[in-house]
Order: structure tokens, then sequence, then C-alpha cells
């Protein structure tokens, strides 16, 4: 069994156990398919809307509680000239929920550790798309909604080149500092 397993003897790496066994209670689901709060939601430059990856992590809190899900790693790291990815099972009260792989660019190799800790956000915002967690923004209709309320596109000019493009950022006054 190796360092992989758990104390029930469950090796993620390669386990499915639980899987599609029986939902979650009721009260669970409503928490994780809860609608979510709009001033949680941020919007990227280029007009990608996305939760936080710490409003992931709380949902999952609040839901199954600290301590009652996790992520196991199922390979190792993949590491290119610029990207590092894993591959990560979701695991909520000892049953294999998801898995995803989660990837994250990088520019210095001194800065590994930050991004497979990125990786590992990466991998855990994708799992839990299986839960209903954040669903709304993979809706078309919600995403239009949502930009033409709460969003807006301004005109950048860049200092040096002068060469202007459009950005998308919140209307309540988030900078794109904030919005990446």
């Amino acid at each position: 069994m190796g360092d992989h397993g758990n104390e029930d003897g469950q090796d993620w790496t390669r386990s499915f156990a639980g899987m599609a066994t029986e939902p979650f209670e009721r009260e669970v689901a409503e928490l994780l398919m809860s609608p979510l709060d709009s001033d949680d939601i941020e919007v990227k430059p280029d007009g990608l809307l996305y939760l936080p990856e710490i409003k992931y992590r709380r949902i999952l809190n609040k839901a199954f509680g600290p301590g009652g899900w996790g992520l196991a790693p199922r390979s190792e790291h993949s590491i290119s000239p610029k990207t590092i990815s894993r591959e990560y099972a979701l695991i909520c009260r000892g049953r294999f929920v998801s898995t995803a792989r989660g990837e994250q660019d990088y520019f210095d190799p001194n800065n590994l550790a930050t991004a497979t800790e990125g990786c590992k956000s990466n991998a855990l915002m994708r799992c839990c798309k299986d839960l209903g967690i954040a669903s709304e923004l993979w809706d078309p209709s919600f995403i239009r909604k949502f930009k033409k309320q709460h969003c807006e596109e301004v005109f950048v000019e860049n200092v040096v080149t002068k060469k202007k493009k459009k950005l998308w950022r919140r209307k309540d006054g988030a900078d794109f500092g904030k919005a990446c």
C-alpha cells in the first residue's frame, strides 16, 4: 500500500472508492449548489468570470467540515520549461468525488513551489464543478447577465508602446490589479 493510502487502506492514486454510491444529504447538496454571491465573483481582464480559490475551500468546509474533504495527488508533477501540471482527486467524507488535472504557468524556476500551489488550486476548482459549486460560471446566460450588470470594458493604453486595447473590470471599482 505504501504512503499513498489513508487510515482505511485506500490508495487514492488509483482508487475510485465510493464513486456514485449515493448522493450527499440534501443539506450538503444545497450548500454545494447554492447560488454565488455576486460580490464573490471576479472578472479577469480578458472577460473570464471566476470564483477565487479560497471561496471553493470555504464552501467545501461548510458542506463537509474542515478535515471532511481533501485533494489526493494521483500523479507526479509534470514539469515543462513553462508549465507544471498534476492530477488530483477530490475526496469528500472518504469517498472519491472527482479527478482533474491542475496546471500553472511559471516563468522562473525559483517560483516552482508557488506554481505547485497554483496547480493544486486549479485542480480543486476543476474538481468542484462535479459537485455543482459555482456552476453558474459555466452558464452562458448567467455570464452575459452578470457582465452586463456588474462589469464593464474599458480602453487602456500601454505607456511605452501607446497601443490601446479593451480590458474587462468590475463596475464597483475593482482595478485590473485586483481582477487579475
